[in-house]
């Protein structure tokens, strides 16, 4: 219709008037057709201020950012003024290339000129300052601000979540007089992000002793706090919120759901949301590979990857990951490198450091070090620590201490700092009875001034987080968990040794006590 619009004001005359011509433009920008926007701006000789700021705020919308850049510096060549609505729009150009230098620029323009900053105008300096990580002088923006929309809330909210301050976040969402659901989730995202997703759930529990109602965007964040935390029975009642409320399974909410199934141990309940989903994309193919990968089979993982590339989806870097670590746990040592290969060969994929340490771990769990050296040295631009670790586990596990040295040295020379490396190279000197050299290790350790750092554990009962480190004595069971430790760790030994004896026979205590 605005097309037959615009052949009767070309008919009748119209198009010199420039409240119709800035119209005309106005139509064409926003209806996606910027290279005939310009046109007829260009070719016109009745533009005003108006219409450059309709092809720069039009520019900015599309994410074309350089091409409003060109019009603004033609408009300065034009000795044409420009105003809020032209800084605004250039503001949020630097936000998008992430021009912290030119959005400084303009700022000082602005306020050199001493003209009135308004709450809009604010708004985009404070959000291009956070998206260029300045966070600071979004915050001294903020705090000048005599008035305040949910929109300038919202901004810093987002911003400070975004880059891991989430104790400001969390004071500034404390203040906010109203919030709705956007700075919700962008607080329960930030700490997501963080892998602080203890304190997501919690405030996605706030949320619900509030009554305040979640969208998609909650859900896929808390399903995702979940799968970090392994939090099944929460997942769980997240999955019967989102059926008793009917929320549309779309491709992030059912993606979602699968990595957290995946990741939380139930392949069941991964395949029955992954095949109840009406439409797929690559990433949930990606989770329900990464979910077969991750219990052992490796076999239905290279079958579920070969069907979502025939249904013509595009395997990523991740999808890769997933495959190599599906062949490395279940041992298809050919196949990993058939896949492997096909990355960049075939998908134009440039294996990553990640990529590498997966083969690398497959080639050693099958014994082929030497293989496994060569892939080491042949990584482009070195190999990172990852790499030389997997060849160094390799090596402790086939007990191949000349080339376990190698890989230990090259560990301790990228990250001289990692407590881990030094304790794991005396551990192999122990085993291969080489005292000595163990003990230089430790000393070595010593010198340094290093510790070996505890590692922590979670584990979820009746929907509850519980943490553990080493020796841990806090938790009310410490005994009973001790001792169940200590069982288990007999099961196992005896398991070792003795791999032909059933398992129901090593859960008749009889049986366990005769052995």
């Amino acid at each position: 219709m605005g097309q037959e619009i615009l052949v009767h004001v070309l008919r009748i005359g119209y198009d010199g008037d420039v409240f119709v011509h800035n119209a005309v433009i106005h139509f064409l920008v926003s209806c996606g057709f910027l290279e005939d926007a310009y046109k007829v701006f260009d070719d016109s000789s009745v533009r005003d201020l108006v219409s450059w700021n309709s092809m720069i705020n039009g520019y900015v919308r599309s994410g074309r950012s350089r091409e409003a850049l060109m019009v603004f510096e033609k408009m300065k060549m034009e000795s044409v003024e420009p105003d809020e609505v032209t800084i605004i729009g250039m503001v949020g150009a630097c936000a998008q290339l992430e021009d912290l230098e030119l959005g400084r620029k303009l700022h000082r323009y602005f306020r050199d000129k001493c003209l009135y900053f308004s709450i809009p105008l604010c708004n985009a300096l404070m959000d291009m300052y956070m998206k260029n990580g300045s966070l600071n002088e979004a915050k001294a923006l903020f705090d000048r601000m005599d008035e305040r929309t949910v929109v300038s809330w919202t901004i810093m909210i987002s911003g400070f979540a975004k880059f891991g301050c989430l104790d400001e976040a969390r004071r500034l969402f404390n203040e906010m007089p109203e919030k709705d659901i956007v700075q919700w989730n962008a607080l329960i995202g930030g700490y997501v992000q963080a892998k602080r997703s203890k304190e997501a759930l919690v405030l996605f529990q706030e949320m619900q002793t509030m009554n305040i109602k979640p969208d998609e965007v909650t859900m896929v964040s808390s399903l995702s706090a979940c799968a970090q935390l392994g939090a099944l029975d929460i997942g769980i009642w997240l999955h019967h919120y989102i059926k008793k409320h009917k929320l549309c399974l779309t491709v992030s909410l059912g993606t979602a759901l699968v990595d957290m199934y995946a990741k939380c141990g139930n392949i069941e309940k991964t395949l029955q949301v992954f095949h109840e989903m009406p439409i797929r994309n690559s990433l949930t193919w990606t989770a329900a590979i990464g979910a077969f990968a991750h219990h052992g089979n490796g076999h239905d993982a290279l079958s579920y990857f070969l069907k979502m590339v025939d249904s013509g989806l595009r395997p990523d870097d991740v999808t890769f990951l997933g495959v190599l670590s599906a062949c490395c746990h279940g041992g298809l040592v050919e196949e990993g490198r058939k896949f492997f290969a096909q990355m960049s060969k075939k998908f134009k994929i440039p294996p990553k450091s990640k990529h590498y340490s997966c083969m690398v771990d497959l080639l050693g769990r099958a014994g082929l070090l030497q293989e496994a050296y060569e892939l080491v040295r042949g990584v482009p631009n070195e190999a990172d620590a990852s790499v030389w670790g997997a060849l160094f586990f390799a090596c402790r596990v086939h007990r191949n201490i000349e080339m376990g040295e190698k890989a230990a040295l090259k560990l301790l020379e990228l990250d001289p700092g990692d407590s881990g490396t030094y304790v794991l190279l005396a551990n192999m000197y122990v085993e291969a009875t080489m005292q000595h050299k163990a003990r230089d290790v430790r000393k070595m350790m010593g010198e340094r001034g290093l510790q070996k750092t505890p590692g922590c554990s979670s584990v979820e009962v009746n929907g509850n987080i519980f943490e553990f480190i080493v020796r841990d004595k806090t938790h009310f069971q410490s005994d009973q968990i001790y001792e169940c430790l200590i069982q288990l760790t007999r099961h196992m030994e005896i398991v070792e040794y003795f791999p032909y004896i059933r398992y129901d026979l090593l859960c008749d205590s009889d049986v366990y006590s005769a052995m």
